[in-house]
């Protein structure tokens, strides 16, 4: 296996566990700061509520793809990660300096900043570095906002979803290949050789029809980080060095492989979806940490 071959099976799992730790990291600021995304955690109808807003932002960035509204895409997509910025740096700032006059404008300040920089230089490392942190913040807002029964139900109807998506509809694939087209930054990537550059070669490279560099949609590995930071954060079992539970580090260990897999299959060249081996090893590795702590 050639280094071209190999990089993927380093970075992107790397990325995968990078974000579920910040996540964990990241629960405790963002409760402490009262961010939450659904009142009552326990409520089976906060997935279904899940569901029902990505399908109507799904099939409305499709019709915008269908016309053509490059700009408009751009713009809402600029729009709704300068606010999961401000969510982000709101809970972290709140936490370790408190509500202080100063607190708001230290938020604004980095929110569009981290934006201003996402969109006007939006080069690999920059996206994949604050890519990390969109997908971890995300991932640590959801799941201290789901208990455990709810996210379980969640990550089941996605892998479904994704799956009739990629392979039925095809509608997914449609919406990547329109967001990598307009170079927007809210997916992760992966260069295959040196001196890659997003923004002067995209993904299809300068003078080949081979892809440049390997592509992750930030869902790929919000979601099973979503049922970590869960299960850390509601399960009330031993914690490992007191930060981690083993169902938590189960779901890590379970997503990580379930990835693995899934590059193992994307190498041969065809789009595939993410999240019914990824989420399916998260919950996994989930109920087999679950099992062990159940035994300590």
């Amino acid at each position: 296996m050639n280094w071209s071959r190999l990089l993927p099976f380093i970075t992107i799992p790397a990325m995968l566990v990078l974000v579920e730790v910040i996540a964990l990291s990241l629960s405790l600021p963002m409760k402490a700061a009262g961010i939450t995304a659904f009142e009552d955690p326990e409520s089976i109808t906060n997935p279904l509520i899940f569901i029902v807003i990505l399908l109507v932002f799904t099939a409305f960035l499709l019709v915008l793809i269908r016309y053509r509204w490059k700009k408009l895409i751009g713009a809402i997509i600029a729009v709704s990660v300068f606010f999961t910025f401000i969510y982000i740096y709101a809970g972290i700032t709140v936490y370790f300096l408190g509500i202080v006059p100063g607190t708001i404008g230290v938020t604004l300040a980095l929110s569009l900043l981290s934006t201003a920089l996402l969109f006007l230089y939006p080069e690999w490392y920059i996206i994949d570095a604050l890519g990390i942190l969109i997908a971890a913040g995300a991932a640590s807002i959801f799941g201290i906002s789901l208990g455990i029964i709810p996210v379980l139900i969640l990550l089941v109807i996605l892998m479904v979803y994704d799956a009739i998506s990629v392979y039925k509809t095809r509608h997914m694939v449609t919406l990547a290949e329109g967001v990598i087209d307009i170079k927007s930054p809210i997916l992760f990537i992966v260069p295959k050789r040196r001196g890659y550059s997003f923004v002067r070669e995209g993904i299809g490279g300068l003078d080949s029809g081979e892809r440049a560099a390997f592509v992750i949609g930030m869902g790929d590995l919000i979601m099973p980080s979503i049922l970590v930071v869960s299960a850390n954060f509601f399960m009330d079992t031993p914690k490992l060095s007191g930060f981690i539970t083993f169902p938590a580090l189960g779901a890590i260990i379970g997503s990580v492989v379930g990835l693995v897999l899934l590059l193992t299959v994307v190498q041969k060249g065809k789009p595939q979806a993410g999240l019914p081996p990824i989420n399916g090893g998260a919950i996994l590795g989930f109920l087999a940490g679950y099992g062990l702590s159940l035994l300590l």
